[in-house]
């Protein structure tokens, strides 16, 4: 039993608790001005709120005015505030419980510091770039693009109308896929590579990358090694690596890639024997011939990357690697729509070797790589309809031209060492430099004169490379050709003194 002293002496410690802390939140009184912002009246409302969240004058706990009061302060209509509590609520401002008002919300505080909102707020405009007609004008000789200005647009709109009114396919990773463009693609490569292939052997992928990943899938090729052109195209050399291969650097020369160099332990040997890229050396016949004869010997797997055997200037067209004799059983013939169409166009074919094609059919399903049936029907009507030859000669006269007076704009830099290669086909001429040019600064001050191209040692596995420029034409226009060749030679000076 308590004695009267200590019963009297718990009701003051309890009296004195109760009127230290209310047993009910105090009602915060809200002063504000509502911006004139131009966002709905609840947001705007909402806004004030977490803004004074922010500013510590409300605080977690703290009770709310009730709709009716708060609306006959700020002269607005009760919907209004009952719209913006009921937003402070849905986003974790504010908690309403039925018969308590509503209060703010534990961690409201730390939101509204970090400047979360209650509901999404429209960004500001980015600052507007200048007049790009007020800048220097800029000359594109990034190289493996061409030009798809060239296209004509009426075929390339009636290509386009008829894939799109054609059946729908199911979009999976199968290898009997797109049979129209298969029958195409065989008739196009036997008439202008000499390549005798049926369809069934061909094989359509969204891009190189893929065929390039699906052939090192089907050939076993992780942990191998594969013989690789040096400078070589970057894209294949990544698809290798992300698949587990090792490319083995083979420095290119005049007629690219030498056979004698590639080994036994070679497991597949990548090259560009058409136009080499990015030195644009053309393989001979001889260095063909050899080449296919000891990957057959040795069971090596030969790549044959076809990017540009389409453009040929003032010589004849040599024999893809896979129409040699014995060509069939070990050479993968990989072709793109990219360099002879447009960029955009994202379709590849690949013929493999006749031992791998099963296994082909195996990693095109496990790999999942899917090309877009829509593009796949348009380019095969563009090849039926006898569009893309018109399109292959028209624009082969035009490149012609372009890198005419290209070359020639580029006589005047010879006086700098500087020497002009792979103008036999292609798309692109490399710029040799002596080995004491900085090619990667050369490229950056050509770039602030207007003209963007592509430093050749960044083609190199590793350091110590060639130097040079590597500038596609296929979209230099033939009257600015002096203009590209005077910025290229401004750019080399400065580097070459020092006053860049």
């Amino acid at each position: 039993m308590r004695t009267d002293e200590q019963i009297h002496k718990t009701r003051r410690i309890q009296d004195q608790y109760c009127r230290a802390v209310p047993r009910v939140a105090p009602v915060v009184h809200l002063t504000f001005e509502l911006p004139d912002t131009g966002a709905p009246l609840r947001q705007r409302l909402a806004e004030a709120v977490v803004d004074r969240i922010r500013c510590g004058h409300i605080r977690v706990g703290d009770l709310l005015p009730s709709t009716r009061t708060l609306a006959a302060e700020l002269g607005v209509s009760r919907g209004c505030v009952v719209e913006a509590y009921d937003e402070l609520c849905a986003s974790g401002f504010a908690v309403a419980r039925a018969g308590s008002g509503t209060r703010i919300a534990a961690g409201a505080d730390v939101a509204a510091r970090a400047h979360a909102a209650s509901h999404p707020v429209v960004a500001a405009a980015p600052p507007s770039e200048p007049d790009r007609a007020r800048r220097a004008p800029v000359l594109d000789l990034r190289p493996g693009i061409p030009d798809p200005a060239l296209v004509s647009d009426a075929e390339w709109r009636r290509a386009w109308r008829a894939a799109a009114a054609a059946p729908r396919t199911l979009g999976v990773a199968d290898p009997d896929a797109h049979p129209e463009l298969r029958r195409a693609l065989a008739d196009h490569l036997r008439r202008t590579r000499g390549l005798a292939c049926g369809p069934v052997e061909i094989g359509v992928l969204p891009d190189l990358a893929a065929a390039i990943r699906v052939l090192a899938i089907a050939a076993t090729l992780r942990d191998r090694d594969v013989a690789f052109e040096d400078p070589g195209y970057g894209r294949a050399r990544r698809a290798l690596v992300g698949e587990g291969a090792r490319p083995r650097p083979i420095p290119v020369g005049e007629d690219g890639l030498d056979p004698d160099l590639v080994r036994e332990t070679d497991a597949a040997v990548y090259c560009t024997p058409a136009h080499q890229y990015p030195m644009g050396a053309r393989m001979p016949v001889s260095r063909r011939a050899r080449l296919v004869a000891r990957a057959a010997e040795t069971g090596t797997v030969v790549v044959e990357d076809d990017y540009d055997g389409e453009f040929r200037y003032d010589v004849s067209a040599l024999p893809a690697l896979r129409s040699i004799d014995g060509g069939r059983e070990c050479v993968a013939y990989v072709g793109t729509a990219s360099k002879i169409l447009s960029p955009d166009l994202r379709l590849a074919w690949l013929i493999p070797p006749v031992p791998l094609r099963s296994r082909i059919a195996a990693a095109v399903t496990e790999s999942g790589e899917v090309a877009c049936s829509v593009t796949a029907s348009a380019l095969a009507r563009l090849i039926e309809s006898g569009a893309l030859s018109r399109h292959l000669a028209r624009a082969s006269r035009t490149y012609r031209a372009r890198r005419s007076a290209f070359v020639g704009a580029l006589r005047d830099l010879e006086r700098f060492g500087v020497s002009v290669t792979g103008i036999e086909a292609g798309l692109h001429v490399v710029l040799r430099f002596p080995e004491d040019v900085d090619d990667v600064a050369v490229a950056a001050a050509a770039r602030r004169l207007g003209v963007e191209s592509a430093p050749l040692s960044t083609y190199s596995a590793a350091p110590g490379g060639p130097r040079g420029l590597v500038c596609g034409y296929a979209r230099l226009p033939e009257s600015r050709a002096v203009d590209a060749a005077d910025a290229i030679g401004a750019a080399l000076r400065g580097v070459s003194f020092g006053l860049s």
